[in-house]
């Protein structure tokens, strides 16, 4: 489990009461966030390119994908005004155990709350998180056109390896996908 306090206000831990009630909080995922991470996420797959499905998760899908993460310590929320507004994921890059010190990030923010800095939040808890796991690099791998996603890896020091073209298709076009890499240790 991530070695710090449960709620995290703008990447500084906070004690929950003392947390200002407009604060954006990340804290780690529990079951109960089911349903509102199930919500964000399967808006990304209706009206994005984010998440390169064009069908939704069911419950029970969901369910079954959330215990892999949760299991694993590797799920956050994002709470803002009191919901949850955002999630954030890290799993190991690839199966193979010739991968198992790369990781990937996915960080979604409902559709409504973007631009409050929910992304940034997620994604910097993500990279303690899998520091904190012991994985030496964190991949990123976005649709090419996702500036937004783009430059919020870059803030990190994400640095971009590169794109493949016309990798996958959604919404009848290609796409075209941008690899990028934090190194963690």
């Amino acid at each position: 489990m991530l070695d710090m306090d449960p709620i995290y206000e703008t990447g500084v831990a906070v004690a929950e009461a003392e947390a200002a009630p407009d604060a954006v909080r990340v804290r780690a995922a529990h079951p109960d966030d089911l349903a509102a991470v199930l919500a964000i996420r399967n808006d990304a797959v209706a009206t994005s390119t984010a998440l390169w499905t064009e069908t939704p998760q069911t419950p029970a899908e969901g369910a079954a994908w959330f215990a892999g993460f949760l299991e694993k310590d590797a799920a956050f929320v994002a709470e803002y005004a009191g919901e949850v507004v955002g999630f954030g994921v890290y799993c190991p890059w690839r199966p193979l155990e010739g991968f198992r010190h790369s990781a990937e990030n996915s960080v979604y923010v409902r559709g409504d709350r973007h631009g409050l800095g929910i992304g940034t939040e997620l994604l910097a808890v993500l990279i303690a998180a899998a520091r904190q796991a012991g994985y030496h690099l964190m991949i990123a791998d976005i649709e090419a056109g996702n500036t937004a996603s783009i430059r919020l890896h870059e803030r990190f020091g994400f640095e971009n390896v590169g794109t493949v073209r016309e990798v996958g298709t959604k919404f009848g076009r290609w796409l075209d996908l941008t690899i990028m890499r934090l190194q963690l240790s």
